[in-house]
């Protein structure tokens, strides 16, 4: 807990209103106590299902998992038929709007005819269910429905992001065995076309079996085109017939394939199933956000191209009649107000997204969301890392007002849907903390022995029981599942990777990959902690920090730092000696002389992937002085150009 939040002593109880009309109370947590499984067969209920299920868990065979053994389901169907049926066809799914301001937006009826015709297309170019299918596409519409076609006809989806290199997706084609790419000739972005077909067709010239590649015009850019191959989406979607009869599927049969980016060995491919997966995307979504189909408009500000696109843009939303938003470019196109316009313009009551964004908006400064009516919002959200108190403090007042909850939640690729994290309503938030399991999870903190710690502790995060969304293995590999996953502390444990602390209240926090653990003479520090700490700093605006080698310590501190705009004048020169001086007393104060960073510097942006994760990996091999890992995943490359130019021959020794 950083010094600002201790000082401050500041929690937030739930306002009375939202705690007397939230979708789930505290009871919530005794029911799943009481039976786990039934408690998640309720949540199932949710869902239609076509065959009930004959028993809610075979945990027969750890840690491969069975979720409503039995059952037989259709995903596409639960998300989009079962509404129109009920009669919301009429209801938005999707406000759509482009980066360059073109919009469009899909009602449920109109979403279900756009599946339907997708599914028939893929049904003509021969895809049946078990077939794999690449999707590489831009924020538009089109993602959406070709992963709902996908799960209606039973074929197996597998998103590639659209940042991802010609290399990233040939590898992915050829690990999954995919015989159909969707993508598009380009996607807005940054203000200008950026192009895709490419990048697909480097990547097919270099596989075998891919039979047709179907492209959605979006830029309308030249493009390659092999006529043996290559099908343009509005000739070979638009002339099929918006009617389609969905077939119904075993709980267990695959949904989509995700690839989870390793430093060294090649990329993970979880694989996720249907029922288990939709009953927890669809639950957490609709427990953790308060969802209510009317009035709320929600936004996940994400890409279709992670984990967090597919459960909480498409199947968690749309499994829960969600009228959401969906945005194609950055925030900061054309102008840094963007997604505040956009919350303006569609009365969003729901956001979602990231804290390294957020730290962006802090740097921005608090004018730019102040130039706009926020006044709809009611309830925030985080995801992807740990949030820093400062910017949930922050994000809490300049973006919700003072007066919107936020759930930070922790959860995984290999998750498939949150697992830690507060609830409306219920809880009384402290920032900078995801609190505590969902109902339904069994989350602990462990030693390295996987001993069990009380409050006022720091070890490993683990889950003691199987949960309905969890990947059933690595594609095409199990042995590699079990080694990566199950082999800590044995097969009914799995090890999430990250290290956690308990406070004195049984809060958990997150501190991050358990490889963002700096040992400083015989100390555990963690990077997040120390990031925390200097972006409460009032000249921080974002803080990256990692482990570098030290004879003396064994490894020291290096701090990479991105000031606020009023302080970016001191981070040259003289006045850039004393505030990094400044900085690291603050750090030595803040948490312990031990933590005081052994290097800090001052640098105009950090490497991250067009997700906005931070890649660590690559500001450690600048602090180790070796040459530079993989930089094809970073919206910028030429970024770590520009933080070698400013690397000093030798670390600072005070």
């Amino acid at each position: 807990m950083s010094e600002t939040t201790q000082a401050t002593g500041r929690t937030f109880t739930p306002p009375a209103e939202l705690a007397a009309q939230a979708n789930v109370g505290p009871e919530i947590y005794d029911e799943a106590a009481r039976d786990r499984l039934s408690f998640w067969a309720d949540a199932a209920h949710r869902l239609t299902w076509d065959r009930e299920w004959d028993t809610v868990l075979d945990w027969s065979n750890p840690p491969f998992a069975k979720w409503f053994v039995g059952g037989r389901l259709n995903v596409a169907y639960n998300c989009v038929d079962r509404h129109v049926e009920a009669g919301h066809g009429e209801q938005v799914a999707y406000h759509w709007e482009g980066e360059p301001g073109d919009t469009r937006t899909l009602t449920y009826a109109q979403l279900k005819d756009e599946v339907c015709r997708a599914a028939n297309a893929l049904t003509e170019l021969g895809v049946t269910a078990g077939d794999r299918v690449a999707i590489y596409l831009p924020m538009i519409p089109e993602a959406v429905v070709s992963m709902l076609a996908c799960a209606r006809i039973g074929a197996v989806h597998m998103v590639v992001f659209g940042g991802f290199s010609a290399d990233a997706l040939a590898s992915r084609i050829t690990d999954a065995g995919a015989q159909v790419v969707i993508t598009a000739d380009g996607g807005y972005r940054r203000g200008a076309p950026s192009a895709l077909k490419p990048a697909v067709d480097d990547a097919v010239s270099r596989v075998e079996g891919v039979r047709h590649v179907l492209v959605v015009k979006r830029t309308e850019q030249d493009v390659e085109w092999d006529d043996s191959r290559d099908l343009w989406w509005h000739d070979v979607v638009g002339r099929q017939s918006a009617e389609h009869t969905c077939e119904f599927f075993d709980a267990e049969h695959p949904l989509y394939i995700m690839y989870t980016s390793g430093t060294t060995a090649k990329p993970k491919g979880i694989l996720h199933t249907s029922g288990g997966y939709l009953t927890q995307v669809a639950y957490t979504h609709w427990a953790t956000f308060d969802l209510k189909p009317d009035p709320d408009v929600y936004w996940t500000a994400a890409d279709v191209g992670w984990v967090t696109g597919h459960s909480y843009i498409a199947y968690g939303p749309l499994a829960n009649r969600a009228t959401s938003v969906m945005y194609e470019g950055t925030p900061e196109t054309p102008h840094r107000g963007r997604w505040f316009e956009l919350i303006e313009k569609y009365r969003v009551t729901i956001l979602y997204t990231a804290p390294t964004v957020i730290r962006t908006f802090m740097k921005w400064g608090e004018d730019v969301p102040a130039g706009f009516d926020l006044s709809s919002l009611r309830l925030l959200g985080s995801v992807g890392e740990p949030i820093n108190p400062e910017a949930w403090l922050w994000y809490h007042e300049h973006i919700g007002g003072g007066r919107c909850p936020i759930m930070d939640t922790w959860w995984q690729t290999e998750t498939g849907a949150h697992m830690l994290t507060p609830l409306p309503g219920v809880t009384t938030l402290q920032p900078g903390s995801a609190q505590h399991p969902f109902p339904g999870i069994s989350a602990k903190v462990v030693d390295d022995e996987g001993n069990e710690l009380g409050d006022d502790s720091t070890g490993l995060l683990v889950l003691t029981e199987p949960w309905p969304s969890m990947l059933r293995t690595i594609w095409g590999d199990d042995d590699r599942y079990v080694d990566t996953y199950w082999s800590r502390f044995g097969t009914d444990v799995y090890f999430a990777g990250d290290g956690a602390k308990k406070d004195a209240d049984g809060n958990i926090w997150l501190l991050g990959r358990v490889d963002d653990v700096m040992n400083v003479s015989g100390h555990r520090i963690s990077t997040t902690e120390v990031e925390s700490s200097l972006v409460g700093h009032p000249t921080v605006a974002e803080a990256a920090v990692v482990g570098a080698s030290d004879p003396t310590t064994g490894q020291g501190i290096v701090a990479f730092v991105i000031l606020r705009g009023n302080a970016e004048a001191q981070g040259e020169g003289a006045s850039g000696d004393e505030l990094v001086q400044t900085l690291k007393t603050h750090v030595a104060k803040d948490i312990g002389p031990i933590a005081k960073p052994r290097q800090i510097m001052v640098v105009q942006e950090l490497p991250k992937t067009r997700s906005g994760k931070i890649m660590r990996r690559l500001l450690r091999d600048i602090a180790e002085n070796r040459e530079l890992g993989d930089v094809t995943t970073l919206t910028d490359s030429s970024v770590m150009n520009m933080i070698k130019d400013k690397l000093p021959a030798a670390p600072s020794e005070d």
